[in-house]
C-alpha cells in the first residue's frame, strides 16, 4: 500500500465536502479567511485517519465523510491561531491568514471554523450512542490542543525535560489524530475494545509523526523539507535531540557551548553546525530516529485487533510514512 496515493484518492474525497461546507455569507471577507487554510489543501492526513479507520472496522466510509471534513476544520482552526501566536507571516506558500486579512478577521475566522466543525458532527448519520462517544473524542482532543499549545508556549526559551517534550507532543500533535481514528471507527459501528486500539495506534503514530519531523529539521534536506537545517537550535526549540543531550552531556565545556547556541538567534551558521555535531556525538539524533520508530511500531501493533483490508494497510503504511518522508 502507498500511503502517498491513498492520502491523494482520500484528499479527493473530502476536498469538494471541504469547500461545500462553508457558503457565501456576508460579511465575505470572514468567510474567504476562513476558508483560506481549508481550501489550500495539504497532506489532508486526519481526514484519511477517519475514513481509513472507518472502512477498517467494515463500516461505510461515506458515514465518517462529514467527521473528516471537520477534523480537519479544527485542524486549519488551530493552525490559523498558532500562525497568529508564533507571529508566523507564511503557511503553504502564502501569506498567513493575520497578514492578509488581520488578526481580529483571523481570530474569528479560526473561531468560525472551529463552530462549523461542531455543526457538521451534529449532522452524522449515526446512533446517538455513537454520536455522543464521537463528541467525546473529539472536545476532548480539542480541549487538549489548547492545553499543548500553551505548554509550547510556557517551554519557549527554557530547558525541559524528555517527559515534558512528549506530553507537550503528544498533546499538540496526537491527539487530534486520535479524535479523528476513533470518530472513524464509531462511524463504523466498532466495539468499544476496537475504538480504543484504534486510537492508541493514533496516538503513538502521531509521536512519532513529530519526533520524526523534528528529526528532518536536523538531518533533513532542506530542498526537500523546506526548513532550514538548525533552525530549530537557533529558536531554542527543545526536541527530543535538545533534551537528550543537556542530559547525557557530561563534558562541561561542550555543555557551555551548546546551550550558548541553543536558543540564540543570532547564532552563525558555523556554530548552528557546532551543535547540530555535539548533539549527533553524544547520540540524540540517532536517540531521536530511534524513539520515532519505536512509537510508530507500537502504533502499528495496536491494528492487531482488525481485520486485513486496504483501509487497514493504508493505516500501516501511514505509520511507515511517518517515519520515512522527506517533508
Amino acid at each position: 500500500m502507498d500511503a502517498k496515493e491513498y492520502l491523494k484518492k482520500a484528499s479527493a474525497e473530502v476536498d469538494g465536502p471541504i469547500r461545500r461546507y462553508i457558503p457565501d455569507e456576508s460579511p465575505m471577507r470572514l468567510i474567504e479567511a476562513a476558508r483560506r487554510y481549508p481550501y489550500a489543501g495539504g497532506k489532508r492526513m486526519r481526514p484519511a485517519i477517519a475514513l481509513a479507520a472507518c472502512g477498517a472496522v467494515g463500516g461505510d466510509r461515506t458515514k465518517a465523510l462529514p467527521l473528516a471534513v471537520a477534523v480537519e476544520y479544527i485542524h486549519n482552526f488551530t493552525l490559523i491561531h498558532d500562525d497568529i501566536m508564533d507571529g508566523d507571516d507564511m503557511r503553504r506558500g502564502m501569506k498567513t491568514v493575520h497578514i492578509e486579512y488581520d488578526e481580529p478577521t483571523a481570530i474569528l475566522a479560526g473561531d468560525a471554523l472551529f463552530a462549523k466543525a461542531f455543526q457538521i458532527i451534529a449532522e452524522l448519520d449515526i446512533p446517538d450512542a455513537a454520536m455522543r462517544e464521537v463528541l467525546r473524542y473529539v472536545t476532548k482532543a480539542v480541549w487538549d490542543l489548547a492545553r499543548g499549545q500553551e505548554m509550547d508556549v510556557l517551554n519557549e526559551g527554557r530547558l525541559i525535560t524528555e517527559e515534558q517534550y512528549t506530553e507537550t507532543v503528544f498533546l499538540k500533535t496526537s491527539v487530534l489524530f486520535a479524535a479523528a481514528a476513533a470518530g472513524g471507527a464509531l462511524c463504523g459501528g466498532a466495539d468499544r475494545k476496537t475504538v480504543e486500539a484504534v486510537n492508541r495506534y493514533a496516538l503513538d503514530m502521531g509521536l512519532g509523526f513529530q519526533m520524526f519531523d523534528d528529526y528532518l529539521g536536523v538531518a533533513g534536506d532542506p530542498r526537500r523539507t523546506g526548513k532550514s537545517v538548525g533552525n530549530d537550535l537557533r529558536k531554542g526549540k527543545c526536541t527530543l535531540m535538545v533534551t537528550y543531550t543537556l542530559e547525557h552531556l557530561k563534558d562541561e565545556t561542550k555543555l557551555a557551548r551548546f546551550k550558548g547556541i541553543l536558543g540564540n538567534a543570532n547564532a552563525l551558521e558555523e556554530d548552528v553546525r557546532e551543535g547540530m555535531e555535539i548533539m549527533r556525538e553524544i547520540g540524540a539524533i540517532e536517540y531521536n530516529r530511534r524513539a520515532a520508530e519505536s512509537r510508530v511500531n507500537s502504533a502499528k501493533r495496536q491494528l492487531d485487533i482488525l481485520p486485513p483490508s486496504d483501509d487497514k494497510d493504508f493505516m500501516l503504511a501511514l505509520a511507515d510514512f511517518a517515519i520515512d518522508r522527506e517533508a
